[in-house]
């Protein structure tokens, strides 16, 4: 059977050279994906930065620590407390202190993040003068990098001061990015990703005064502390954390954004990977069936020869298992060279760190071939058996036309998908509604649909393909109802973009749609104003704000609260305190039971999320800080798009900062004088009612649009993989077909204009079932909406599927008409070259 399946490649490698690339393609964004998988499942662990030559460094605690009977539930605090007076009282008598603190400064032509500290820390970085002098007065600042001179005035929004000093920004690679950019050898690509970790600092510092620094932020999460780290500890006790060695590196500003990123970079590469591995067995299981199913004349010769039904299965099988080895190992040699372009890729788009590096990992290879070479021979059993039920009698008496428009086997399998689809669809909109809005959900769950379509696709060709006027029209219709395997064929592709188009692109269109009208349903507010700079309003601005005439305001704070769901699992849920004041409710909340103006500093608004959410009842809680309270529930909100939160009164921020302040213009009041009264309070940002809706709108962030490019590209590339092999097959096998046509007097403009006239009302047939499909999933997501009480509006993409569709027909047009021609023009040389 070996030797036969090599003659066989021989002689038929058009046949199997859309499979081949399919697979070797589908092998290669294996590969890279198990690569940026297995690079990005750990972080390196960062060293140090800002306190990289401190001692022992002293941190308020951050975590929350909840014993349950199953062992003790830890999460981070929204609010890290800052380190107890009587505890700095303590270390004082075991050494120097130096106090840290860390706020935000806005300055006019300066770089964004700019973050503000007491000089007496510039000594832990280090950081070393490189021009100028420290700060000595309230007005005077060190800062770092090159963006400003010594001598220069800047507008803060705390006041002008004047640039006394510079010094030489710090890199943030550490240790761990070294050891990543040795990894990677010496090659250019590495020489370049080395220069651009080290040219990223991991800070825009600016340098005030100690007494400044302590005006400007009062609390202090961290202290440095030249002592023993055993006395330290001791003096300490439960009150804080003592860091030292690498552990130093969590007083650092967000020391898990490296952990952070890889995480969304996991979920990214995940998806594409499991979309890739979709699409692939798809297109190669489809592709050999076709290709089985127009060998069925060999087959029955070969059967007539005296071949049994399991040599032909056999003989099926190795020409799968030689185009998948062939194809595998030529993927991973493709994947190999992509991985490092992936790298340089999400590194330079920001969604990476600098140091992160693909490569050197070998299981990535080997789990790329071997599922390259099952999905090869997994895609050809199905049409091996078919292959081995030929009859030598049938074979040899069918004709062109297609027999059984729908096998059993495939009927009911596509059936029970079908079938699958619907009942789980139903069974989440009965049980958790939420979970269809989430992003791996509705990515995932089209594909199901998806394959039961294309399977079923055979029985839909005919009610499909419309009744064309003309000649032209009829023999389009005629030929591809007589044929409906191949036209299913040519259509499963462009059904499988068109749907993910449709599928991924509304959801995400239909989801920030529905959380667009919820944030424009909740604004009452004339204006609302948030930090110019950083991320909380001092309490000057506040009070500032708070005496504008004709201004009602209600302050607010993002904070969290956490419970314990079951007893055992620490649930943390985002939360704002309000301070209602004279305005009231600063938003229009959805409330299903309970009423808004009873809340309190002893009780809390929960959402229909909670497991306890009866109103009167009480839950305990623990604040953003930590602090564990008992509170009623005042009112429930409908879940909506997740986006209502919790909300507690002022007293239960937590120690959150105030970063939100809803005014409305009093009645009888000018509101051009209110804004004019709001734009005069410093380091604060005005937006009307309009800009605010703009501005908190939901956008989809890089990573998910990434995502969503990356596995529409990916189905774009194998539809047109598909569609130039399904096509060119047919080609080749409707030579007589056309020859036909000729003697029957078509010329050869209409031959192909006959020919692109199929190859279009295919495309729509593909077309048509992908937006069936898509209109399914956006109706599960619909559903959803509706079951959460949030805004429900259905929104199809049409210009991406105008899009999708549009690139799909000129592939499939240029794929059936180049070989026809082609194929005229060879046919006319002969005739010139023998004219007898």
């Amino acid at each position: 059977m070996l030797s036969v399946a090599v003659r066989t490649l021989r002689a038929r490698w058009a046949a199997f050279a859309g499979s081949f690339v399919a697979l070797a393609l589908g092998v290669g964004l294996l590969t890279v994906m198990g690569q940026a998988l297995a690079a990005s499942a750990d972080a390196p662990v960062r060293t140090p930065e800002r306190f990289a030559a401190a001692p022992v460094v002293v941190r308020g605690q951050d975590s929350l620590r909840v014993t349950t009977p199953v062992g003790v539930r830890t999460a981070e605090l929204a609010v890290p407390r800052a380190v107890p007076a009587a505890t700095v009282a303590a270390l004082r008598a075991l050494g120097p202190v130096v106090q840290d603190r860390s706020f935000p400064v806005r300055a006019a032509d300066g770089p964004a993040g700019l973050t503000g500290h007491p000089w007496s820390t510039a000594r832990f970085a280090p950081y070393a003068l490189t021009a100028g002098r420290a700060p000595r007065t309230a007005d005077e600042v060190v800062t770092t990098g090159d963006w400003a001179s010594v001598g220069d005035r800047l507008e803060t929004g705390d006041g002008p001061v004047r640039v006394v000093g510079t010094v030489r920004a710090r890199g943030g690679t550490g240790r761990a990015g070294d050891d990543a950019v040795r990894a990677r050898g010496g090659t250019e690509r590495a020489a370049r990703s080395d220069v651009r970790a080290r040219a990223r600092d991991f800070e825009n510092a600016v340098f005030y005064t100690d007494a400044r620094a302590a005006r400007l932020e009062p609390r202090s999460e961290q202290v440095v502390v030249a002592a023993d780290a055993a006395a330290v500890r001791a003096a300490v006790g439960d009150s804080a954390r003592v860091l030292t060695g690498d552990d130093r590196r969590f007083a650092d500003a967000d020391p898990d954004r490296d952990a952070e990123a890889l995480t969304a970079l996991n979920a990214l590469f995940g998806t594409a990977g499991g979309v890739t591995a979709f699409v692939s067995v798809f297109v190669v299981a489809s592709t050999f069936a076709f290709a089985v199913d127009r060998r069925r004349r060999e087959f029955g010769l070969l059967r007539t020869a005296g071949a049994t039904p399991g040599q032909i299965r056999r003989s099926v099988l190795a020409e799968a298992l030689l185009v998948g080895t062939l194809a595998s190992a030529a993927g991973c040699a493709l994947g190999a060279y992509g991985a490092p372009w992936l790298a340089a890729l999400v590194v330079d788009g920001g969604l990476a760190p600098a140091w992160y590096t693909i490569g050197g990992h070998l299981w990535p290879y080997h789990l790329a071939f071997w599922t390259g070479l099952s999905v090869a021979v997994c895609g050809a059993l199905a049409a091996s058996l078919r292959a081995g039920r030929v009859a030598p009698a049938q074979a040899l008496r069918e004709v062109s036309v297609d027999g059984r428009v729908l096998t059993g086997g495939r009927r009911w399998f596509g059936a029970a998908l079908l079938l699958t689809a619907c009942a789980t669809l139903s069974y989440a909109l009965l049980t958790d509604p939420g979970d269809l809005l989430h992003r791996k959900t509705y990515i995932s769950r089209p594909l199901l649909v998806i394959t039961a379509v294309a399977l079923l696709s055979p029985a839909l060709v005919r009610p499909l393909v419309p009744r064309l006027p003309g000649v032209i029209g009829l023999l389009v219709r005629e030929n591809a109802v007589a044929g409906v395997r191949r036209t299913a064929a040519v259509a499963a592709p462009v059904l499988v973009t068109v749907a993910l188009a449709g599928s991924l692109l509304g959801a995400t269109a239909t989801l920030t749609e529905a959380r667009t009208v919820e944030v424009r349903q909740r604004t009452v507010a004339d204006f609302v104003v948030t930090p110019g700079s950083g991320t909380a309003l001092t309490a000057d601005a506040v009070a500032r704000l708070r005496k504008v005439p004709g201004a009602l305001v209600s302050a607010s704070a993002a904070t969290a609260v956490y419970t314990l769901e079951d007893g055992v699992a620490l649930v943390k849920s985002e939360a704002r305190a309000v301070d209602p004041g004279p305005l009231g409710m600063p938003v229009r909340l959805p409330v299903t039971a309970g009423r808004l103006a009873d809340l309190d500093d002893g009780s809390i608004v929960v959402t229909e999320e909670w497991s306890r959410h009866r109103v009167g009842q009480r839950v305990r809680v623990w604040l953003g800080d930590g602090t564990s309270r008992s509170l009623r529930i005042a009112a429930v909100l409908a879940t909506g798009t997740g986006e209502s939160g919790v909300w507690v009164s002022a007293a239960g921020a937590g120690g959150a900062a105030v970063d939100r302040v809803d005014v409305r213009v009093r009645a009888g009041a000018d509101p051009e004088g209110v804004a004019a009264g709001l734009h005069a309070v410093g380091g604060a940002r005005v937006l009307s009612r309009a800009q605010w809706v703009a501005a908190a709108s939901p956008q989809t962030n890089r990573t998910t649009r990434l995502g969503v490019l990356l596995v529409l590209g990916i189905a774009l590339v194998y539809t047109g993989i598909s569609l130039a092999n399904t096509l060119v097959m047919a080609a080749a096998e409707r030579g007589r077909e056309r020859a036909v046509l000729r003697l029957a007097g078509a010329t050869g403009g209409q031959i192909l204009r006959l020919t692109a006239a199929e190859a279009l009302a295919v495309v729509g047939v593909g077309a048509v079932l992908g937006l069936l499909v898509t209109v399914v999933n956006l109706a599960g997501m619909w559903g959803a909406l509706r079951l959460l009480s949030a805004p429900a509006t259905l929104v199809v993409p049409w210009p991406a599927l105008g899009v999708v569709t549009a690139a799909c027909a000129v592939l499939a047009v240029g794929a059936a008409v180049v070989p026809v021609a082609v194929s005229a023009a060879v046919s006319a040389a002969r005739r010139a070259a023998c004219p007898g």
